[in-house]
């Protein structure tokens, strides 16, 4: 039997913004603490640390803070939980029971750590040079907390230490700004397959599809090109097949929640995929996701005929359909949040206020504003800057 299970998440938090006025004396003497714009200009950043819970229970503000106490140039101040925050409450359906099966819990459990990074001296920085030190920053805590930790879990197993911990470092402005659209990939983002794959499998070509999809990931050949070569292989599938194929996609760990969530929050909820608008829409019903955007799947006399239908959505397809939302939304770009794994999901998420790699390619991890790898989907909730679900049963 399904589990419902009920989440508390706040809706409306002010410890961002109490965490600003509390450095006011660090910024420069006309800065306007309400103004965002003005405040992106400054390297002021918000530090997000997040350890599932599978990693013992120390006092990480430790190690954050040896590692800060190096740093001559930084003053490291703890975000604190906002006791006054309103809260939301939404109901997430488990469809796998978590008595039976632990591992398929509808999110990751996790404790999540907020700070702000706070120059020495009150400068400006030029937004690329903030970006490049964010890397900075991010690259070097990253190494050292999970080196840390890892020494100080060395009596246990640890599988992968880049499971250990997840750091992100973002500009105070993306914590402030109230976000409205959320766009999301499909395959493995939402769904933990990539469809075309398991189209593939039923066909018996899965390994030459398979390597293809690979390639355009990691944005080795042209996504068109690599589309095109794919679709033509799927070509005398039968429709039979299809809804078999939707029955056997399973949602990424945490999907349910986090779309519930942003719904709850007052997001537009957009499912935007380089697949095809069969299944797309297949899984953003199970979600109550808001709209759906992706490739029309090219059927005769019952029989996928191999053929493309255009326009492709590829990547650059993808940012024009985030866009236009926007504009028909009447939503700011910088209200926007866009999360995705492939090299095609880069173009979207480079215009949006904050792009969320989750669980991506290297080459998605490196360029984007947060890359999301210890958790389920719901680490996107945390890269937007909420503090750990409160539970309730």
């Amino acid at each position: 039997m399904p589990n419902n299970t009920s989440y508390s998440l706040p809706k409306d938090s002010k410890a961002w913004q109490q965490a600003v006025d509390s450095i006011a004396s660090l910024l420069p003497n006309d800065t306007n603490l309400q103004d965002f714009d003005a405040l992106q200009s400054l390297p002021v950043f918000a530090l997000i640390v997040v350890l599932p819970n599978k990693v013992s229970t120390l006092d990480i503000h430790e190690y954050v803070q040896s590692w800060v106490d190096e740093q001559p140039n930084w003053h490291l101040v703890t975000v604190a939980e906002d006791a006054d925050a309103s809260f939301v409450d939404l109901v997430v359906s488990d469809t796998e029971p978590t008595a039976e099966n632990a591992q398929r819990l509808p999110f990751t459990q996790s404790q999540v750590f907020r700070y702000l990074l706070v120059p020495v001296t009150d400068t400006l920085m030029h937004p690329a040079k903030k970006t490049a030190a964010a890397h900075i920053i991010d690259d070097q805590l990253t190494t050292r907390l999970r080196h840390d930790l890892a020494e100080a879990y060395k009596s246990e197993t640890q599988a992968n230490n880049d499971e250990v911990v997840d750091c992100h470092i973002l500009s105070i402005g993306h914590m402030l700004r109230t976000h409205k659209l959320a766009c999301f990939d499909m395959d493995s983002t939402l769904i933990e397959q990539e469809v075309i794959v398991e189209l593939a499998k039923t066909a018996g070509i899965g390994e030459k599809v398979e390597a293809i999809t690979e390639a355009a990931m990691r944005g080795e050949i042209d996504f068109d090109e690599s589309f095109a070569q794919r679709v033509a292989l799927l070509a005398g599938i039968s429709t039979d097949v299809l809804d078999e194929i939707c029955e056997r996609l399973t949602l990424s760990m945490g999907a349910r929640t986090t779309i519930s969530a942003l719904k709850a929050l007052g997001y537009h909820t957009v499912l935007v995929s380089g697949g095809f608008t069969y299944f797309a829409r297949y899984i953003a019903e199970q979600l109550g996701m808001d709209e759906v955007h992706a490739n029309a799947l090219d059927i005769e006399e019952g029989e996928v005929t191999g053929q493309v239908q255009l326009p492709i959505v590829n990547g650059a397809k993808k940012a024009a359909i985030v866009q236009h939302t926007a504009e028909r939304l009447g939503i700011e770009m910088s209200q926007v949040v866009c999360i995705g794994d492939g090299a095609n999901d880069l173009p979207m998420m480079g215009i949006a206020d904050l792009g969320i790699a989750y669980h991506a390619k290297p080459i998605v991890q490196a360029r984007a504003d947060a890359a999301v790898n210890v958790t389920g989907l719901e680490g996107t909730l945390y890269a937007l800057g909420y503090p750990a679900f409160a539970l309730t049963k």
